[in-house]
């Protein structure tokens, strides 16, 4: 596998990912990010899908109040559904997921020397998607 940085697209597995998101049909990309969070929470042994489930995350993060854009060439190009809410909790399971399994994914995706910058993007990530979305003011009207 070729990964040469720790951004959440900064693999060659992730960058495959965003490629398959832009060669989808625009109603079908929210399917294969559920689909790969959902495959990562449920995973016996192996997570072999965590690098797409970290770049998903980042995703629907980048949705998210306060969450930072995906802004790299390695990222989709097409422009993403807007996320429904129930994706964030997914996604934030699926990172604990991922951030826990020392001797999983990122043992082959990160440098000693960089685990723990990764394990503050996973940290971010995560505080965006925990985040509660904003709430909605509602206002009586007096007749």
């Amino acid at each position: 596998m070729g990964t040469w940085d720790i951004g959440p697209f900064d693999n060659d597995t992730a960058a495959d990912f965003a490629n398959a998101l832009d060669e989808a049909e625009p109603e079908a990309r929210e399917a294969l990010i559920r689909g790969v969070l959902v495959r990562t929470v449920e995973a016996t042994g192996c997570l072999r899908e965590a690098d797409e489930a970290v770049a998903a995350a980042a995703l629907i993060a980048a949705q998210c109040p306060g969450g930072e854009p995906v802004d790299t060439p390695y990222g989709p190009e097409a422009p993403m559904p807007v996320f429904p809410s129930d994706l964030r909790a997914l996604a934030d399971e699926a990172l604990a997921r991922i951030a826990g399994d020392e001797a999983g994914p990122a043992s082959n995706w990160v440098d000693p020397e960089d685990w723990k910058q990764w394990q503050a993007i996973l940290t971010r990530l995560r505080a965006v998607l925990v985040s509660p979305p904003p709430s909605i003011a509602l206002f009586y009207v007096q007749p």
